[in-house]
């Protein structure tokens, strides 16, 4: 994988049609993500949001989820692939347990480390949710940037993630595993506008986009139909959650600004065909409710398609 020198915008050099079909079935469906569910055992967990009617599962590893430490991670693997084939859902592997590799430092160590070693160990960790994805059959890994804790130039910062990011393709292209990238409030690559600097310095059609609908709205990148039909041909993973302009907090539904029927409008009219996952973290002690409440929200919008 090749890391260019200067960053060109590239949302309109798009991955080819073909690679971005590979992981994606025939309808958009709606998840929820495990993240909300921190509480429960994995396999509960999943079963239970199978019952309200979720058709596919967001799986954050975890402490409690695939943890990387298990001496049984390959038969747990296994085992949620079964349970998966059973209930006919549909997953994603998400990356962003806020303890799991530092337990003193939350999303720690990543990409941007100073430290070449936490940068290594970072990388490793992205290695085996690749691995988890290719045993599980998702359609893609969801992964971000993180905090850039030194004081060095942004575009130095940037090179350091595209370096990366590449050698980390290069692994998921053997797999045949897509990758998500998912820009996030308060780190590196905080923007639409940054992910296509991040863009210009990859040569990587399997850099996907994780769109996540209320970072957009907290950043003020809005229209948010408008960024999604500007992306759509790199979209593969899609969070949802309600939110208030300038605020990074995940809200219930109808708890904060968005609009979302005109937001579910642009995924059909792209023909969106990959999941959109409920993602609220910090309702996991009130899960099942938070899960139901939201599914109820968000059906009747998507089953209009």
């Amino acid at each position: 994988m090749t890391i260019l020198n200067r960053p060109t915008p590239l949302h309109n050099t798009t991955p080819d049609d073909t690679l971005l079909a590979e992981n994606l079935g025939d309808v958009m469906y709606l998840g929820y993500n495990t993240n909300g569910l921190a509480h429960h055992d994995l396999f509960d967990a999943v079963e239970l949001l199978a019952d309200l009617g979720y058709q596919g599962v967001a799986v954050t590893i975890d402490h409690h989820a695939l943890d990387p430490r298990r001496k049984d991670r390959l038969d747990q693997i296994e085992r949620l692939r079964r349970l998966l084939d059973d209930l006919h859902m549909r997953s994603v592997v998400e990356t962003g347990a806020r303890f799991l590799l530092d337990p003193r430092h939350k999303h720690e160590p990543t990409l941007v480390s100073a430290d070449p070693d936490d940068r290594a160990r970072r990388m490793r960790f992205y290695e085996y949710a690749i691995d988890c994805a290719a045993g599980l059959g998702s359609d893609c890994v969801s992964l971000w940037s993180g905090v850039l804790h030194e004081p060095i130039e942004y575009g130095k910062a940037l090179h350091r993630l595209a370096e990366g990011l590449a050698e980390l393709l290069d692994y998921a292209d053997e797999r045949g595993v897509a990758l998500g990238f998912e820009p996030e409030p308060g780190m590196l690559v905080d923007s639409m506008a940054r992910f296509e600097q991040l863009l210009g310095m990859i040569e990587a059609q399997r850099l996907r986009l994780t769109l996540d609908v209320g970072h957009l709205h907290c950043q003020g990148e809005t229209p948010i139909s408008q960024y999604v039909h500007l992306w759509a041909s790199r979209l593969v993973n899609v969070h949802i959650e309600d939110m208030r302009a300038g605020t990074h907090e995940h809200l219930m539904f109808g708890e904060g600004e968005i609009d979302f029927p005109p937001v579910f409008e642009a995924l059909r009219q792209i023909g969106y065909r990959g999941g959109v996952f409920v993602e609220l973290s910090r309702h996991g002690h009130e899960g099942p409710e938070a899960a139901g409440r939201a599914i109820e929200f968000l059906r009747p919008m998507i089953e209009t398609q």
